[in-house]
C-alpha cells in the first residue's frame, strides 16, 4: 500500500517531465505519408492514366503528377501534362518553394517555373520563357501543393472557407465546401469519404475531390464540372505507401 500511495504521487510529476521530454512526439501534429498513387482518368471523351508521386526530401516534400493518355486517345492526343512542386510545413500550413509544369498534352500547352520566396513575398519565375512577377499576399498554393495543403489541413482537424492559387499568370481565390461523406467504390476499393469542392468567384467550373482518411485524405475521385456537365473523372486504380 506504501508504494502504491508513493508510486501515485510520483506519477503526475513523471508524466509532466516525460512530456517536457518527449512532448514534441506525442502532440506533433500528424504529417503526409509518401506514396505513389495511379489513376484511370477520361478528360472529355479521352482516355488517360494520371501518376501522382509523393516524396519526403530534407526539410520538406517533392510532389510529382503527369497525365498521358492511353488507349486510342494516344492517336489524337499526343504528349503529356508533367508538374512537379517542392513545399515545407510552416504553422500557417504548407509553403510551396518551387512549381514547375510542362504541357504538351493540351491545345496551348504551357511551361511554368516558379520560385516562391516568403521571406520577399514575391513569387518569380517564367511562362513561356517569359519573365514572370507577383506579390504573395496570405496562404498561396500552385496547382500540385494545392492537394496536398488540403489533405494536410484535412489530417490535423483544420476546415479553411477559402484557399488561394496561383494558376500561371492569373491568382484565384477558391471557395471550398465540405459536402459531407458517403460511401465510393473506386478500382482500388471501397471506402468513406468526404467530398472538398472548390471553385473559383464567378466560375461556372468547380472541382470534386472524395477522400478517404486511412488513405492520409488522399482523393480516391477527383471530378471537374463546368456549366453542369461532368469534364472531368479520375478514379484510383493503385496506392503504395512509402518512398
Amino acid at each position: 500500500m506504501r508504494i502504491m500511495a508513493k508510486l501515485s504521487s510520483v506519477m503526475p510529476w513523471l508524466i509532466g517531465l516525460l512530456l517536457m521530454q518527449f512532448g514534441n512526439v506525442a502532440l506533433a501534429d500528424p504529417t503526409l505519408t509518401p506514396h505513389t498513387a495511379e489513376y484511370k482518368i477520361k478528360i472529355s471523351v479521352l482516355g488517360g492514366e494520371l501518376r501522382t508521386r509523393l516524396q519526403e526530401i530534407e526539410n520538406g516534400y517533392r510532389a510529382e503528377s503527369s497525365i498521358e493518355a492511353t488507349g486510342m486517345s494516344r492517336i489524337i492526343a499526343r504528349g503529356a501534362i508533367r508538374e512537379n512542386s517542392v513545399f515545407v510545413e510552416s504553422p500557417d500550413g504548407l509553403r510551396p518553394k518551387e512549381f514547375k509544369s510542362d504541357d504538351s498534352l493540351s491545345k496551348g500547352g504551357e511551361t511554368i517555373d516558379f520560385q516562391f520566396d516568403w521571406v520577399a513575398r514575391e513569387i518569380t519565375g517564367t511562362i513561356d520563357g517569359t519573365d514572370f512577377h507577383t506579390g504573395i499576399t496570405g496562404l498561396v498554393h500552385d496547382r500540385v501543393s494545392l492537394q496536398y495543403g488540403l489533405m494536410h489541413d484535412l489530417m490535423n482537424g483544420i476546415h479553411r472557407s477559402e484557399y488561394s492559387l496561383q494558376d500561371a499568370e492569373k491568382f484565384k481565390p477558391l471557395q471550398i465546401t465540405n459536402i459531407g461523406t458517403k460511401k465510393v467504390k473506386v478500382p482500388f476499393g471501397t471506402f468513406e469519404a468526404v467530398g472538398i469542392q472548390h471553385q473559383s468567384e464567378g466560375s461556372t467550373r468547380f472541382t470534386t475531390l472524395w477522400c478517404v482518411e486511412e488513405l492520409g485524405f488522399l482523393p480516391v475521385i477527383i471530378e471537374q464540372h463546368r456549366k453542369g456537365k461532368l469534364q472531368v473523372r479520375a478514379v484510383l486504380t493503385d496506392y503504395s505507401p512509402g518512398p
